[in-house]
């Protein structure tokens, strides 16, 4: 049965809704970047650029680096974006578009994020590089799909004793990423640990304006926990939700994060535009081999 037109929206061309894409547009080799802005700060060091499109914050180029063809996307901010982003991105490779029918040989998409975030472990300085070993959903995003094979039961909870965890909210999901793209990106420069995304910047990450929070206590229960070899690392708004999508529908993601300041610590780098700019060169140059 075909998938039907409200379910799989296709603009007057031919290309997914929102990101506005078709197949042909895309490489099997994505970078994932939150803000727009930085999309053309990874191209910049392609060797050519051969599509461009922007719909909303969804911007896109592709194009080649050292003989390899990437795709560079830009996917907003939060986890509502990433199920939009991930969807559209699997229709184009896994769904005939004209016949609206899942294809019978399905494509493994190579995903890497490259993002920024602050450390929470006094041991992983400023300047540094991170892989999420894991994605920590604490924003309820993967309940609605069936995720249960893939999750972590001891560690989650462990996490929930450890916390506190209230009722009310989602329950926690721990979702481990690509040990191929792992072992691939892993290298002296790199440290690894659970990234915890939260569904929102301000109370969901423990800040204060003019609204009180339900535990303020909250980000120091999490910087405290630990089970066995896992700790959490940092704390951002997408990782989670690329890896538990990624993990239904069949692609490798891993998510690399330059650490531009350490909250335990109290530090922030002396040049965070460097640190980023070191990180993008990196993610580039063990693409070309993947």
């Amino acid at each position: 049965m075909p998938i039907k037109e409200s379910e799989l929206i296709l603009n007057p061309d031919g290309s997914v809704y929102h990101l506005n894409l078709k197949p042909e547009n895309i490489s099997k080799t994505i970078i994932f970047v939150g803000d727009q802005d930085r999309v053309e700060k990874i191209t910049k060091h392609f060797d050519s650029i051969e599509f461009t499109t922007q719909k909303r914050e969804f911007k896109t180029q592709t194009g080649t680096y050292k003989n390899k063809r990437l795709t560079v996307i830009s996917t907003g901010i939060g986890p509502d974006n990433i199920d939009i982003v991930m969807n559209e991105l699997d229709a184009l490779v896994n769904i005939d578009l004209e016949t609206r029918q899942p294809k019978q040989n399905l494509t493994s998409l190579n995903i890497v994020r490259v993002g920024t975030s602050g450390s929470l472990q006094s041991d992983i300085p400023v300047d540094s590089f991170l892989i999420s070993s894991h994605g920590l959903d604490l924003n309820g995003l993967l309940h609605f799909y069936q995720i249960e094979k893939f999750t972590n039961p001891d560690v989650e909870t462990a996490f929930i004793k450890h916390t506190k965890w209230d009722a009310n909210k989602a329950k926690p999901i721990l979702i481990a990423n690509s040990e191929s793209l792992e072992k691939h990106f892993s290298s002296s420069k790199t440290y690894t640990g659970i990234t915890a995304t939260a569904v929102g910047f301000y109370g969901p990450q423990g800040r204060v304006l003019r609204l009180p929070i339900k535990d303020v206590d909250l980000n120091t229960k999490m910087d405290s926990f630990a089970y066995q070899n896992h700790r959490i690392t940092n704390l951002e708004m997408e990782t989670s939700a690329i890896y538990g999508l990624s993990k239904l529908l069949g692609h490798q993601a891993l998510s690399l994060n330059a650490i531009i300041a350490n909250r335990a610590n109290g530090t922030f780098s002396q040049d965070s535009k460097k640190v980023v700019e070191n990180l993008i060169t990196y993610t580039l140059d063990k693409m070309t081999s993947l």
